[in-house]
């Protein structure tokens, strides 16, 4: 599937831009999982965003970028890992991930990188290079783990 990323600060949000981003990640994370919280957490104007969009313009992947002590005092982070569920297996995630990664270096350099991931999505990040660290823990009513990807 052809999906088109691009990072940006948050201060380069267009107000519909924003609004997909924050439809999208409320949609997911909020329904979809039925875990209330409050999604708008004050770290979107710290973070770099990346945002994937399909060929008929609709975003359908996202994540944010922290760099080295905003999050994790050691770690960069990459966080708010959501796809729409039209694009759920055709590698999407894999995509979103691997830009996610890519960019973490581009505008941070090499550093280690922290995830809070859902437990049952470790295969997934582990795929990517990530390793569990700690045990489980509930975040908002859903079994996490931490997960660290050394620098290459």
């Amino acid at each position: 599937m052809d999906v088109i990323f691009q990072c940006i600060p948050f201060n380069a949000f267009s107000v519909e831009s924003l609004y997909q981003v924050m439809q999208l990640r409320q949609e997911v994370f909020v329904v979809e999982q039925d875990c209330p919280y409050l999604d708008a957490d004050g770290r979107d104007p710290r973070a770099l965003h990346v945002l994937g969009v399909d060929n008929t313009g609709d975003l359908v992947a996202y994540s944010r970028l922290f760099s080295k002590g905003i999050i994790y005092e050691k770690y960069a982070a990459i966080g708010r890992v959501v796809t729409a569920s039209k694009v759920r297996g055709k590698g999407v995630g894999i995509s979103l991930m691997r830009e996610s990664i890519q960019q973490l270096k581009h505008h941070f350099g090499d550093e280690p990188i922290k995830i809070s991931a859902q437990y049952h999505l470790r295969a997934f990040y582990e795929a990517l290079g990530f390793r569990t660290i700690g045990e489980q823990y509930m975040e908002d009513g859903i079994p996490h783990i931490g997960m660290i990807r050394k620098g290459s």
